[in-house]
């Protein structure tokens, strides 16, 4: 192992299934020759046939500097192999910098955060990028075409249980949400114009993230190695929803946080909106609420959202629920899970305590911290129909006093997910 105290670079590469991510890997093994790399490879399939291509494109071995991680995904049920594994390639072997290569239904930040929070491995690691890869084609297909590939993934491959299976959307977009590079490959693909829109709609929902276009993922190594992208800090809240929050938040008023409540429902009269890319049509907007939402007449709105949508994400309200509820759309994939209770609702001796150690915390004096926060983000948001219809899913009154008996298709328990819309 060399001595440098900073430890070994780390690079993670994702992306989805066939974007080209073992391409990449045995383009950077054939054309890195300044520094030694070891690569860890993991495949879903019961043969890795993906480590037995990257070795027959360079001088290591399987046994050697691949290793293999199969039958698996490294960020759930085999993330006690792959810190066994990183931790025996940095006693055993010397090298420069290591590529770790997830499978296409892998999510990244469980694999960043095991470089960062498990001490055996930030003993010998430093993450230096996060790295996805794009089928560009397919990209824009699924996000910003007509026609949505109906492409899906499972968690886990032996498990047929339908509950299992998820849009492989949903992983594209939070593989792409921390991305620190971006590599937008099939290039060949696509027309001039298109490339623009994909770039405008990876800025929209990764901000910060830098993008290179490739064929056949042919990049220059030093584009992807040792370049200090990665910031633990920013990892969880560089999103391009998150900062539509946070500057939403922002430009309201500095002394009574959001705008009044107006209506008989107490909901916030802010309406401000973001524009992240309007010369490629690409914006977003924030809606916020302080009433709840009618479970049906929401549900059916998040069923039919506008196919220019590309994202939404956020927490909202729902009567009858008295949960934070976690609404995620990805294109064609709308699903709903628990974030956890509202604070309002804690046992008073567990909520004053919680409101004391967060001074900073928004509370209302009727109905606590509950309340709606959602972003959307797309290329024809239709944001004034989209409002519109948001504000008639809000209960009146007399629904309110009858919440519990509602018909509710949203989860109450932290466990349960639910999808509200698939390919």
């Amino acid at each position: 192992m060399h001595s440098d105290s900073n430890g070994v670079p780390v690079t993670v590469l994702s992306g989805g299934l066939g974007a080209g991510k073992t391409t990449l890997l045995n383009h950077l093994l054939r054309t890195v020759d300044d520094r030694d790399l070891a690569v860890l490879v993991n495949d879903m399939g019961d043969v890795n046939v993906d480590a037995e291509l990257v070795a027959e494109g360079s001088d290591l071995d399987v046994e050697g500097g691949v290793a293999e991680l199969s039958n698996g995904c490294i960020c759930c049920e085999l993330r006690d192999d792959l810190e066994t594994a990183v931790v025996r390639l940095a006693r055993e072997r010397e090298f420069d910098h290591l590529l770790v290569e997830a499978s296409g239904i892998s999510e990244p930040e469980p694999v960043a955060r095991l470089f960062t929070t498990s001490s055996r491995v930030a003993a010998s690691y430093d993450l230096d990028a996060l790295v996805t890869v794009l089928d560009t084609r397919l990209f824009l297909d699924t996000f910003a075409g007509e026609d949505v590939p109906e492409r899906r993934g499972r968690r886990d491959s032996a498990d047929d249980d339908a509950d299992d299976t998820r849009p492989l959307s949903d992983l594209l977009i939070e593989q792409l949400e921390v991305a620190n590079l971006v590599v937008l490959n099939k290039t060949d693909l696509c027309e001039p114009a298109e490339l623009e829109e994909a770039e405008a709609l990876v800025r929209a929902l990764r901000p910060e993230a830098e993008t290179i276009r490739t064929e056949f993922s042919a990049v220059d190594p030093d584009r992807l190695l040792g370049v200090g992208l990665f910031d633990p800090g920013r990892m969880a809240e560089a999103a391009g929803w998150q900062r539509a929050l946070a500057d939403d938040g922002a430009e309201s008023d500095p002394v009574h946080g959001h705008g009044g409540d107006r209506g008989h429902g107490g909901h916030d009269d802010h309406h401000r909106h973001r524009h992240p890319d309007e010369v490629y049509g690409v914006d977003s907007f924030v809606y916020r609420a302080r009433r709840p939402f009618h479970p049906e007449r929401f549900a059916a709105v998040l069923r039919d959202l506008p196919d220019g949508i590309v994202r939404s994400k956020g927490v909202a309200w729902i009567a009858g629920r008295d949960v934070k509820v976690d609404v995620a759309q990805a294109g064609p994939s709308v699903r709903a899970s628990v974030r956890g209770p509202w604070i309002a609702a804690l046992p008073e001796v567990r909520r004053d305590l919680y409101r004391s150690n967060r001074p900073d915390l928004e509370w209302h004096d009727e109905h606590g911290d509950r309340r709606t926060e959602l972003v959307f983000i797309g290329t024809d948001t239709r944001e004034a129909r989209l409002r519109s219809a948001l504000e008639d899913c809000l209960v009146t009154d007399a629904e309110w006093e009858r919440a519990d008996a509602l018909e509710n298709p949203f989860p109450d328990e932290e466990e349960e997910a639910v999808a509200l819309r698939e390919p």
